[in-house]
C-alpha cells in the first residue's frame, strides 16, 4: 500500500510551501481513504504509511492525473492554494493519489519522476 503525492514543478515554490502543499494532498487523500476505502487505509496505516512524492511539468497534467484516479475509484485530493503566502489564491499546486495497492496507484503515477 502507498500514497503518491503529484506536485507543480513550475511554479518556483520555496521548499516550506512545497512542503505544506504535499502535507494538505496527502492528509486530504488519507481521509478521503479512510471515508470510502478504510481497509485500504487501515493496511496503509500499518504498514507504515509508505508515501511517495513525484513532479509533473504543469496543471494540465496535475488536473488529468487527478480526474484519472477519481474515474477509477480511487482515493485522491487535489489542493488549491489559499493565496496567503507566495500564490494566487486558488492555483492548483498538488494531488495525491492513494493509500491504495501499490500496483494500482503504479499504473497512473509509475512514470512520473521522483521530486
Amino acid at each position: 500500500m502507498k500514497q503518491v503525492i503529484i506536485v507543480r514543478n513550475d511554479l518556483g515554490m520555496s521548499k516550506g510551501k512545497l512542503a505544506v502543499q504535499v502535507a494538505h494532498a496527502s492528509v486530504m487523500a488519507a481521509f478521503e481513504a479512510f471515508r470510502s476505502k478504510k481497509e485500504w487505509f487501515e493496511e496503509w496505516w500499518k504498514s507504515g504509511q509508505k508515501k511517495i512524492v513525484v513532479k509533473v511539468s504543469g496543471e494540465m497534467e496535475l488536473l488529468e492525473l487527478y480526474e484519472k484516479a477519481v474515474r477509477n475509484g480511487l482515493p485522491a485530493s487535489l489542493v488549491k492554494d489559499a493565496g496567503l503566502t507566495e500564490l494566487p489564491p486558488g492555483t492548483t499546486t498538488a494531488a495525491a493519489v492513494g493509500p491504495a495497492p501499490d500496483e494500482v496507484v503504479d499504473k497512473l503515477t509509475g512514470g512520473l519522476k521522483l521530486l
